[in-house]
């Protein structure tokens, strides 16, 4: 730990009672120096691999790596800024090429980029990324697959090229992703081994990108210290130091949030915001969700193949008084798998409002009169994961059915519901696009090859419809195929739907700066302080 670290946040002792989210109001600390922020999470990243996400990864490679290409921006009604997704801006690349048929994209780099390590930006990073994502078979080998990507080829040392099988209308909005990430290859590369040709286990503890920030320390279950890239190309940002603490107590992050000790918080509830919203000493900012707090029913486990009882489930819990008491009122009843800030959103095919009488009937078809027991898995990923499963739990019984909550790690549930696994029958998760397209987002959790799927849902149709609309540039035409999809998809019926949460973010009242993120992560270099 560094001298400057210690004093910022005052002292040893005080380190400690961060660690352990004990520390109270009453106990002096000096705050935070105007170039540090200081964010409060529930603990440290698992890894900084983009491409195996494991809790916390994504709120800190999201810094790190930064895009080829990205949104533009817009100022709302209220003076805020937005991502604009029908505009696609250059960002590592300052240009591309696309060939007549839409296969082959050609993009020119910026020159002078420049590492933390020295190392400039060329070709060979990008195709060095890429292939790293191809031979991970994980999240960046998703999105190629959404994309239509094939092969990634250096040109000249600062032109790539992408080659695609299809033409892809949402490639350029994919491309706007921190996965996969653009690595310096010269940096990693020296920590492979025959054995770890990708230095998977040097990323485990490590970052090596092009973004604003790098990791400068790790201690697990204590802090990540982000250091200013101070090569970095773009607008220098506010704070040249980010502290991310492990603070596993959220009534303990309000409580250092509230006395000025932290900046930031990830992720509160939804009671922590209401009680927030009327203290002078925090600002909490919203903005629309969509991302869908549901619970997943796989077909590969009785009783969850007949989908009668997918849909008698549905109908037995009343998803009004599901945002009411687990979300406080607040968020969008979750009718369709695409959110209704995405366009071709069709709410029409919904058809599950509060009903036990029709679905203990449908119970009673499928064989299941007495209805039947079993868990239902949550973890603490998200802060409502819980409540969400005692809620629905306790509106189960009313149809005749045991859903007992059983707690798992958050690690634990990502890897079970992995493609190559996905062996939990009945659990609650979130999912949601962090691309903004109808198309992505039934690749993404309806596909039976999505990465979101996570629960084994397979309709050939549905895949059918998506793989087609991959490929087609006519917008309407796309569509018209998502609409179908989503009639089929809510038929079927895989997932208990409830609520698209909004998405909730408080800061010190001085913080000024934050633009939503399809992937709900802040990003740091866009904040600063008010003067």
């Amino acid at each position: 730990m560094s001298r400057m670290f210690a004093k910022r946040l005052g002292g040893a002792a005080t380190l400690a009672l961060l660690a352990a989210g004990t520390l109270s109001v009453g106990l002096a600390s000096a705050p935070a120096s105007a170039e540090t922020l200081v964010v409060a999470a529930a603990q440290t990243p698992e890894g900084f691999d983009g491409d195996a996400l494991r809790p916390h990864t994504q709120n800190v490679v999201t810094q790190v790596y930064e895009p080829l290409v990205r949104y533009g921006r817009v100022t709302g009604e209220d003076g805020r800024e937005y991502l604009d997704p029908t505009t696609i801006e250059g960002h590592l690349a300052e240009s591309w090429e696309v060939s007549e048929d839409g296969t082959r994209y050609v993009f020119k780099l910026r020159e002078g980029v420049l590492s933390p390590y020295g190392n400039e930006l060329d070709a060979d990073d990008v195709v060095w990324s890429w292939n790293k994502s191809f031979d991970q078979q994980r999240t960046g080998n998703f999105i190629a697959r959404v994309s239509n990507v094939e092969s990634v080829e250096k040109v000249s040392q600062y032109e790539v090229a992408f080659n695609l099988g299809a033409p892809s209308s949402i490639f350029l909005k994919a491309l706007t992703l921190y996965v996969p990430g653009i690595y310096d290859s010269d940096e990693v590369s020296s920590h492979a081994t025959e054995g770890d040709p990708w230095a998977l286990e040097w990323l485990q503890e490590n970052t090596a990108g092009f973004g604003a920030y790098h990791l400068e320390q790790l201690r697990p279950g204590e802090q990540a210290v982000f250091g200013l890239n101070e090569n970095y190309f773009g607008e220098q940002p506010y704070f040249d130091r980010v502290i991310y603490r492990a603070v596993p107590s959220g009534a303990s992050r309000v409580t250092l949030l509230k006395s000025g000790q932290v900046h930031w918080i990830d992720r509160p509830s939804i009671q922590q915001v209401i009680d927030l919203q009327g203290d002078d000493a925090v600002k909490v900012l919203e903005s629309p969700g969509r991302a869908i707090a549901g619970v997943r029913m796989n077909p590969n486990f009785e009783p969850f193949d007949d989908v009668r009882v997918r849909r008698a489930l549905n109908l037995g819990v009343d998803k009004d008084e599901i945002r009411d008491s687990v979300f406080l009122g607040i968020g969008t009843i979750a009718d369709s798998l695409v959110p209704p800030m995405i366009d071709g959103y069709d709410p029409s095919h919904y058809a599950y409002e509060y009903d036990p009488e029709a679905a203990r009937a449908l119970l009673e078809e499928a064989g299941y009169p007495d209805g039947f027991e079993v868990e239902l898995l949550y973890s603490d990923l998200w802060w409502w994961l819980e409540p969400l499963a005692i809620q629905v739990s306790d509106q189960l019984r009313d149809i005749g059915v045991t859903a007992t909550p059983v707690r798992i790690t958050g690690s634990d549930q990502r890897s079970r519901g992995a493609p190559a696994v996905q062996d939990m029958p009945f659990f609650t998760f979130e999912d949601g696009p962090i691309v903004l397209d109808p198309v992505y987002t039934f690749y993404l959790m309806g596909h039976s090859a999505g990465v979101s799927n996570r629960a084994g849902y397979n309709n050939p149709e549905v895949d059918a419809l998506i793989d087609e609309a991959r490929q087609t540039l006519d917008a309407e035409s796309r569509l018209d195929m998502m609409r179908e999809a989503q009639r089929l998809w809510m038929e079927d019926a895989p997932w208990l739907v409830t609520v698209f949460p909004s998405v909730f973010e408080a800061m010190a009242p001085d913080i000024v700066g934050w633009v939503p993120h399809p992937d709900d992560h802040e990003r740091w270099s866009d904040l600063s302080r008010e003067e």
